[in-house]
């Protein structure tokens, strides 16, 4: 919800998409006046700030908190791009620019906190290039910009959001089924030149629409010897433990 329904920009999508007004559910409604949608974003800003205290509390290794906040990163991209491809509401121009509003927010915090460099970043790229999707101008001289731009999303992810793109208003026209067909065959050169490292690699394929929720990143646990000579260490009486020995 942080993602998708948090409305920075107040009046840019005070207009339901052609076809779905006087459908809104009450929880939409509660959406509109922006209250629960301002929560949700601080709250998982809250969130966010809370773990990196956490994990500085603890003195866990650098390298740990990067692998950390890059599965983290990586579990909030598959959850909202999942959603979008779901939700015919969200996949219109305004709301393509609030969701890449409020991702900014988050690769913000990815700065500020020196994580963006190591994977986290890079995990919301998807969720990133599916907000610029629908942003971007639909005609046929866009069709190789919009394949290039969009090097995260399957054939099927793209060809998804373009058939469920819903206007926000009378002035705007649907995705013509002529330009979806064009994207598709120029994405068909694509695929097939990375197929192979797909297979090899376990990344995912065209055909594939929904992110799975329940991937993880391998974790590897690097070795940091203390600079603490040990031998040197004094054990204080109090804490018998007497039992410790002396090399």
């Amino acid at each position: 919800p942080a993602i998708l329904e948090h409305e920075a920009i107040a009046g840019l999508t005070a207009s339901k998409p052609s076809g779905l007004r006087g459908r809104a559910s009450s929880n939409a409604k509660d959406l509109e006046d922006g209250k629960d949608s301002q929560i949700s974003l601080d709250a998982l800003m809250r969130v966010l700030n809370s773990y990196m205290r956490i994990v500085k509390q603890h003195a866990v290794d650098p390298e740990l908190v990067k692998q950390i906040f890059r599965q983290l990163f990586y579990y909030l991209c598959a959850g909202a791009l999942n959603n979008l491809l779901l939700r015919k509401d969200m996949c219109n121009w305004s709301k393509g620019m609030q969701i890449r509003y409020n991702l900014s927010h988050l690769e913000q915090w990815l700065r500020d906190n020196s994580l963006h460099e190591f994977g986290a970043q890079a995990a919301l790229e998807p969720i990133i290039q599916a907000s610029q999707l629908l942003q971007a101008r639909k005609t046929d001289s866009d069709v190789e910009s919009i394949c290039d731009m969009c090097s995260k999303l399957t054939t099927a992810q793209i060809v998804k959001i373009l058939n469920i793109y819903t206007p926000v208003d009378e002035f705007e026209e649907r995705v013509p089924i002529a330009f979806i067909r064009k994207i598709q065959a120029r994405l068909k050169t694509r695929d097939s030149q990375q197929a192979s490292a797909a297979s090899a690699a376990g990344a995912s394929s065209s055909a594939t629409l929904l992110l799975d929720t329940k991937y993880s990143y391998p974790v590897t646990f690097p070795f940091n010897p203390s600079s603490v000579a040990l031998e040197t260490i004094s054990v204080p009486e109090q804490l018998h433990l007497g039992f410790l020995i002396r090399h």
